[in-house]
């Protein structure tokens, strides 16, 4: 399983791993993949400095990358406190309201955290200054082609550089800007996604940028047997992220509702998920749950635009992962959450990929005439 990509960034594997998990990046880098390390999460960037040293560290020397969220034209913004001015005292009602009807109490006085606040252009580029103090290989942003001075610095650094798109139309806008390489995220994606589904995707995107602008396949993959699909449809790669959510390495995170979590998810169908603007205020792919289907319900408000929708929900994450609840958690996953019958090692994981990966091509291979 060895393509271009493998050279371009001295991996064993041409498998890309998007994870908010720092020791979910650093096993998969370790066993010879690609970690790339979310960094919506941090608002302080000394907490991502103090993670990303701590990558450098344990990756045995393989490199690794980061995930931003930066939109190309540069917003006008507040402080948080500014933003949540903004936000109508309906949409606070209905929060409210909805959590007090789903059982989920309210937290300690004192604990809790603000919104995430990496959804901010301000706060997107300081994580690339950060980030641009360590080693990584590549830059990717999920909101597509970063601001040109972005890019510009990253190919200084000889940093490349990946966006997400979900139409052919959008992949061209991104080559034009001088991104490198293409994320063709299809509709079975976890997160924000797109409408095309990846089996039609992948080759429009292929076709439309090229055999020069590496692609990745990324939505719907979890298997090897996907990711054979994914490079016969023209990919160089595959971009997985939810599949590392049921690792053993994800469950260091520490989160409060690990256990609600590893219920939701080893539980669920690939029929239990929904493509909803709840979380962030952009269309992005979530577990069905209580809480989602409320924002479904006849009388609830519209989602707000982001970073708004972000800041209104922040307390209610929160509060739905102190209460532990499988019923009412709110997480972001794709459709391939169907497979993630169980909690398993990354090791494990990519060993499986590669493993199922060359029988599926050994198997095509007795088809030729």
């Amino acid at each position: 399983m060895r393509t271009p990509l493998c050279e371009e960034f001295g991996i064993e594997y041409p498998i890309f791993a998007f994870t908010p998990s720092e020791h979910v990046a650093a096993a998969v880098s370790r066993a010879g993949g690609l970690g790339v390390l979310g960094c919506v999460r941090f608002n302080d960037t000394e907490e991502l400095e103090r993670v990303l040293t701590w990558l450098d560290a344990n990756t045995d020397g393989k490199p690794y990358g980061v995930d931003i969220v930066m939109p190309m034209k540069i917003p006008t913004e507040g402080t948080s406190l500014d933003l949540g001015a903004m936000i109508p005292e309906d949409h606070r009602r209905f929060v409210d309201e909805t959590l007090l009807r789903l059982g989920v109490p309210p937290l300690p006085e004192g604990e809790g955290r603000e919104g995430v606040l990496g959804w901010l252009h301000s706060v997107a580029r300081s994580h690339l200054d950060v980030a641009l103090q360590h080693r990584p290989v590549l830059i990717a942003n999920a909101l597509g082609s970063p601001p040109a001075d972005i890019i510009e610095k990253c190919h200084d650094h000889g940093i490349k550089i990946a966006a997400l798109a979900g139409a052919a139309k959008h992949a061209l806008s991104h080559v034009a800007n001088g991104v490198d390489i293409i994320v063709a995220q299809g509709y079975e994606a976890g997160g924000h996604t797109g409408e095309v589904a990846s089996t039609v995707l992948q080759p429009d995107i292929v076709d439309a940028v090229g055999p020069d602008v590496p692609v990745l396949g990324a939505g719907g993959i979890g298997s090897g047997r996907q990711i054979a699909a994914s490079l016969a449809l023209g990919a160089q790669g595959a971009w997985m992220g939810s599949i590392w959510l049921g690792t053993e390495e994800y469950q260091l995170m520490g989160a409060a509702n690990a256990e609600a979590w590893e219920t939701a998810f080893t539980r669920a169908t690939s029929s239990d998920t929904v493509r909803t603007r709840v979380y962030t205020g952009k269309p992005a792919r979530l577990l069905k749950t209580k809480w989602t289907e409320a924002w479904n319900e006849e009388g609830a408000p519209a989602p707000l635009p982001m970073p708004l929708q972000n800041l209104l929900v922040a307390n209610a994450h929160n509060r739905i992962s102190a209460a532990n609840d499988p019923d009412v958690i709110s997480m972001p996953i794709g459709q391939i959450v169907g497979r993630m019958n169980e909690v398993r090692s990354v090791a494990d994981v990519m060993a499986d990929l590669v493993a199922e990966f060359e029988t599926t091509v050994e198997r095509l291979n007795t088809l030729r005439s």
